[in-house]
């Protein structure tokens, strides 16, 4: 059979150099066995891996070259950034983005986990009569946020990966808008500052009564605890209308869908080519993609609010931490 390697290179079509590489080590020691390899040696001891582990969670903003440096400093070996990043995955450290959200004191972690209790067991019929409404601003440069943490999968909420951030920006183009299971309103647009008396005429009596009178009493109409929604004239607005209020935890956003809708409706507006210059350019692509978006992704917008039923609720535990989990766990 192994008269000469040449003659089976056809018939096993596989490369020459292999067929040869096997024919000389068959002639060196007789046999064609891949031979025991160590590999290559490992750059860090079980000592230097768990001092990068202590490091990227003592100080989690550390980039990877931050990591190398630190490392090197103290024990004299210098790795790459890719060992690095080799290294905390090998113990599921990840670079990810941290959550942002505002300062919460304790009362507001407490109305939080009541409001989840009290809702835990709403049913999709339930949720399906709420509308959820915010306001959002939108501007001409997006904030990226390329800012990385280490942290393991599953531990996305947990209070040494976020950064607090209060929600005050540069101004820009301010919207309104609110969706419901299968449809949603108009986009408004809002110049200057919503007062309480603008609230009342142009977003609760063209939009919200209108819903409400087409879906009868088992409407809900749900918004945050910002000044203007809380006076008295929209308040007797509602109620002469018939309009349910959803009570909501103060410093909750991310407890209301419609901030994924904000979210995507950003992503959009980013991709468009060529994208806004200009606000009056902001001004017309945000309607048109609203547009666009309500009515190619009301499947996706019907997944995303049946899926509130809802997920995900608020958990604080005995720390005062926060985090989310999903309903059916």
């Amino acid at each position: 059979m192994w008269a000469h390697p040449t003659g089976s290179i056809d018939e096993l079509e596989i490369a020459q150099s292999v067929i040869f590489r096997l024919w000389q080590q068959f002639q060196d020691d007789g046999n064609m066995c891949r031979r025991y390899s160590t590999g290559r040696l490992r750059v860090t001891t079980p000592n230097e891996d768990r001092y990068l582990a202590v490091t990227a969670k003592r100080n989690r903003r550390s980039t990877a070259s931050d990591l190398s440096r630190q490392l090197s400093s103290a024990t004299g070996t210098t790795i790459s950034r890719q060992t690095v990043y080799k290294r905390l995955g090998q113990i599921g450290l990840y670079a990810r983005r941290p959550v942002r959200c505002v300062p919460l004191t304790a009362t507001h972690c407490r109305l939080r986990l009541a409001w989840s209790r009290e809702h835990a067991l709403w049913t999709p019929q339930q949720w399906a009569c709420v509308m959820f409404s915010d306001e959002s601003s939108f501007s001409l440069q997006s904030d990226s946020r390329r800012t990385f943490i280490w942290r393991a999968s599953g531990t996305r909420y947990h209070q040494e990966n976020i950064i607090e951030r209060h929600r005050y920006g540069d101004a820009g183009v301010l919207v309104w808008g609110g969706i419901i299971l299968g449809s949603g309103t108009d986009l408004h647009f809002q110049t200057g500052t919503m007062t309480s008396q603008i609230y009342r005429d142009v977003i609760l009596e063209p939009h919200v009564r209108l819903f409400r009178g087409a879906m009868g009493g088992q409407f809900v109409f749900m918004d945050d605890n910002a000044r203007s929604h809380r006076a008295n004239i929209v308040s007797e607005c509602l109620q002469s209308e018939n309009i349910t209020r959803m009570d909501w935890p103060a410093f909750s956003p991310e407890l209301n869908p419609v901030e994924h809708v904000w979210d995507m409706l950003g992503r959009r507006v980013a991709a468009r080519q060529p994208s806004p210059t200009c606000l009056p350019e902001l001004q017309r692509a945000l309607p048109f993609e609203w547009q666009l978006q309500r009515n190619i992704s009301s499947e996706l917008r019907s997944r995303l609010l049946a899926s509130h039923r809802i997920g995900p609720f608020l958990a604080v535990n005995r720390s005062g931490n926060q985090r989310f989990i999903s309903s059916s766990t």
